[in-house]
């Protein structure tokens, strides 16, 4: 059954419950982070250092035995950043939750070993390599659609798909967990919308005209309810069938459908540039802390088609 009207899944509302006698930090209406904007016009959060708690965060969530799902595609010589990326993910990301791993590959002996800690496990599964990574960019989607159809949304509550030639840095946890979450680019968050790199040509089902956008949103991270990024994932591969069969491929490819969904399907919460930083760009005095960040490579020899 693909029908989403017809699909179970186990993502649902709970409440906030605070463990009694949790001692933290009295919050304060009146003094905060004053240098970073952490609403959205549409009264979403924007999570940045010193906006949480993380150890009141934490204690909320936990409690409610919640199972995490997170996808990566490690195809072709990618597949070399996968031990990085599990290893540092063991160390700093959504710790103590029940995590489910689903690595997708074409070279799946490749995949190393990695000690998970308990209540963390790891699925391979095999899909087709390309000779073109814009033609794996464009499968993802899909993937990610039909993996949740078939398996992922029996398994977890909670979804993120990210980039393998990433490492985690620092504490990762469940300010970031919401219905829908998207992160903010680190190369565009001082820009204005002018200046984003929207797909501008009114024939692609991605289009985004000059005087709309609120901001530009990487599509290296994606994630919320299970049920919630399966819509998301199937209108975008619903969009980029569309666009193949009129011979267009939309600039950023996957990136640029997803900040197309985004703008008219707002995100209940909204990571900062910590959550996605690049190795190669010097920290700004607004980033207080780096927590995921891109690796520095060399694409030419990464990607075969480059």
């Amino acid at each position: 059954m693909t029908s989403l009207s017809r699909l179970v899944f186990r993502s649902r509302i709970r409440n906030m419950v605070s463990p009694e006698k949790l001692l933290y930090k009295q919050p304060s209406v009146l003094v905060g982070r004053t240098d970073v904007v952490s609403v959205t016009p549409w009264l979403a959060p924007i999570i940045w250092e010193g906006t949480f708690d993380p150890v009141l965060v934490d204690n909320i969530y936990k409690p409610m035995n919640l199972t995490i799902a997170t996808t990566v595609f490690a195809i072709g010589k990618y597949v070399r950043f996968l031990q990085d990326f599990l290893d540092t993910a063991e160390k700093h990301f959504m710790v103590g939750f029940n995590m489910r791993y689903y690595v997708f590959t074409d070279r799946p002996h490749d995949v190393p070993s990695v000690n998970l800690s308990q209540g963390r496990h790891l699925s391979v599964i095999q899909v087709p390599g390309s000779n073109r990574w814009q033609e794996i960019s464009a499968q993802r989607m899909e993937i990610i659609q039909t993996t949740i159809e078939r398996q992922i949304r029996g398994e977890a509550d909670y979804i993120f798909c990210l980039d393998v030639d990433s490492k985690f840095h620092a504490h990762w946890g469940s300010e970031s967990l919401g219905r829908l979450v998207a992160v903010i680019h680190p190369g565009y968050y001082e820009q204005t919308r002018d200046r984003f790199p929207y797909e501008r040509r009114p024939a692609s089902t991605a289009y985004i005209p000059m005087d709309e956008g609120d901001y530009y949103y990487g599509g290296a991270m994606i994630g919320g309810f299970v049920e919630d990024v399966y819509t998301l994932a199937k209108v975008c591969r619903t969009q980029f069938e569309e666009d193949a069969g009129n011979s267009i491929e939309a600039a950023w490819q996957e990136e640029s459908h997803l900040n197309r969904y985004l703008l008219y399907n707002k995100p209940s919460k909204v990571l900062s540039p910590e959550y996605l930083w690049q190795d190669f760009k010097a920290k700004t005095k607004e980033v207080k802390v780096i927590r995921f960040s891109g690796v520095i490579k060399n694409y030419a020899e990464v990607r075969s088609n480059v």
